[in-house]
Order: C-alpha cells, then structure tokens, then sequence
C-alpha cells in the first residue's frame, strides 16, 4: 500500500509463468514471493524474488539462490526458458530454432 492507503500496481512480471510443455509453472507474486510447480508436484518450490530491471534473483525458503533475466517478453531462469500463461509460445513448443 501507498501512503495514502491506495494499492499500488503490481510489477508487471507478476503473475503466472510456464514452460513450453507446462510442466512447470511458477507464479511471481505481488508480495515478493514466488511458488512453483512441477508436474502434479505443487509448491515444489517457494521462496522470495526481487527484481532489478529485467533480472530477478530467487532464494527459495531452504537458501538455494537462483537467477533468472527477461528478455523479449520471455523469462529465462537459469536453465529453464518460461512463458507468460496464455503465451501462443506455450501451445507451440517454445522459441523457433535459430538459424
């Protein structure tokens, strides 16, 4: 909350993010937190994030610290590539081969 008590707008990286085959989904809450799901494991891992500009780090709620950097609308998390929810992407199998 602001100081005039009104709610502020949440980072736009916040909400729910899926691999390309949607077996892990992790959503970036507004609160800082972040909870992540592995198949039909959930809250496998939970934890704080903060972001600096387009990188966020991650230190779950045992210690482990990962990173993780947006790029073209795309979050790229150590060595997980991830979509927003509803990203045609998701659908398709992730980014083309380069080439």
């Amino acid at each position: 909350m602001t100081s005039n008590d009104t709610p502020r707008d949440p980072h736009p990286y916040v909400g729910m993010w899926v691999t390309a085959d949607g077996f892990i989904r992790q959503e970036l809450l507004p609160n800082g937190r972040y909870d992540e799901a592995r198949g039909r494991r959930r809250s496998a891992y939970t934890g704080r994030y903060t972001v600096t500009g387009d990188h966020i780090d991650y230190i779950d709620d045992t210690g482990f610290t990962a990173t993780g950097d947006i790029r073209d609308g795309v979050l790229f998390h150590e060595h997980l590539v991830l979509y927003r929810e509803g990203d045609e992407r998701v659908r398709q199998g992730g980014l083309p081969p380069r080439g």
